[in-house]
């Protein structure tokens, strides 16, 4: 089920519109394959008149709304798939207690409306493309390296389809981490990219819990393991822009490492899934806060779409200006509420805020003043943000 080589061929690298306005709308589920004994590819269709909130860059993010046992649900999951025109196609792997993750795998069929947000992320690349010279085509030595480990293959499946696609001679190479063979999302597709670039796309199979030929490929991808991977298999100074995806202990580790090795961070481009913090819920909203003006507030002011509004929060609560944005209109944009998405990001234009975790927003964001609202904790009495920014 490869997508077609000339819609990739022809898809678009330009990542100039990562941060399009959060909006929700209904999309009907197409069809939902299974990848694994816990996983599940869904593509949903896209309704043409819906198509421009859709378009996308390879490595970006759809948050789903679905109403569970009478509570509200938003998750977020990467696309998966090179930009084709009329469908979106995500992975959904089963977490442990996850309530969405195991309905989906469970319940999901084809014809199911959920509500999508229109994507969502920065985690594509940000080299420009350059120009061939008269032809027009783009630069044809670039080299592309990942390390993923279980669903985090999930985004870097259409960096690496859209990516070797858009140039003959751009390269790609892939450490990918799982338990077992059988733990293996997208095994075929990664198995057909080879066969597709077998001297552009290098892949690298690493078990933790299944014995491979190679030592290296054996066992835990720690500190040890990488270490010989960056110096005998894909070699820092020749690699373009890395992309890593994984667990929250993962993603520091290779960023540490790449560090180390001399590679300079704006050439790295990370995403998390989870924080790996249990003592921070991520996805809830709207915690009930009892304001009372005769003990002091701090004064919300947002603007959203246009509107402005204003909301007052206590000073002893610590609530967040997301959660506070929530109790006065239901639309201000959010996902994973964890600080680890960045669809709740707004720019601070007056007040000072206290941010607790950021792990969206790039240095360059936040020297422009921009603050993730699901983390930020007003600390002035006035504080005012715009979205729309």
């Amino acid at each position: 089920m490869a997508p077609d080589e000339a819609a990739l061929e022809s898809a678009s690298l330009e990542p100039a519109t990562l941060r399009k306005r959060a909006r929700f709308h209904p999309l009907a589920v197409r069809e939902v394959r299974r990848l694994t004994e816990d996983s599940i590819e869904v593509t949903f269709a896209v309704p043409v008149e819906f198509a421009g909130e859709y378009d996308y860059a390879p490595g970006q993010y759809l948050a789903l709304r679905k109403e569970l046992n009478g509570r509200e649900l938003r998750r977020s999951y990467s696309i998966c798939a090179a930009p084709l025109p009329g469908e979106l196609r995500v992975a959904i792997k089963r977490d442990l207690g996850g309530e969405f993750s195991t309905w989906a795998n469970e319940s999901l069929t084809a014809g199911t409306v959920i509500d999508v947000m229109s994507p969502q992320g920065t985690f594509t690349t940000q080299l420009a493309p350059v120009s061939g010279g008269e032809s027009g085509e783009r630069d044809t030595d670039r080299h592309y390296a990942a390390i993923a480990a279980g669903s985090g293959i999930t985004p870097v499946m259409a960096l690496a389809r859209t990516l070797l696609a858009s140039s003959p001679n751009t390269r790609f190479s892939l450490v990918y981490s799982n338990r077992t063979a059988q733990d293996v999302m997208f095994l075929e597709e990664l198995a057909e990219l080879k066969d597709r670039y077998p001297s552009r796309f290098a892949l690298f199979h690493v078990l933790t819990r299944e014995r491979r030929v190679s030592d290296v490929l054996s066992g835990r991808l720690d500190a040890e393991r990488l270490h010989v991977f960056l110096e005998h298999l894909v070699r820092p100074q020749d690699v373009d822009e890395w992309f890593i995806c994984g667990p929250f202990e993962l993603v520091q580790l290779v960023r540490d490492t790449l560090e180390e090795a001399g590679v300079d961070r704006k050439h790295v481009r990370f995403e998390l899934f989870t924080t790996d913090r249990p003592d921070r819920p991520e996805g809830q909203h709207g915690r009930p806060v009892v304001v009372d003006e005769s003990e002091g507030v701090h004064t919300i002011n947002f603007t959203l779409d246009g509107v402005s509004a204003t909301v007052t929060t206590a000073l002893h609560s610590r609530e967040t200006v997301l959660n506070a944005a929530l109790r006065v209109r239901s639309d201000v944009p959010f996902a994973c509420a964890g600080g680890v998405c960045g669809t709740c990001r707004a720019k601070l234009v007056a007040g000072t805020v206290d941010m607790d975790e950021n792990y969206a927003l790039e240095p360059e964001e936040l020297e422009r003043g921009y603050v993730l609202t699901c983390q930020s904790h007003p600390t002035s009495d006035a504080v005012t943000v715009n979205y729309d920014s």
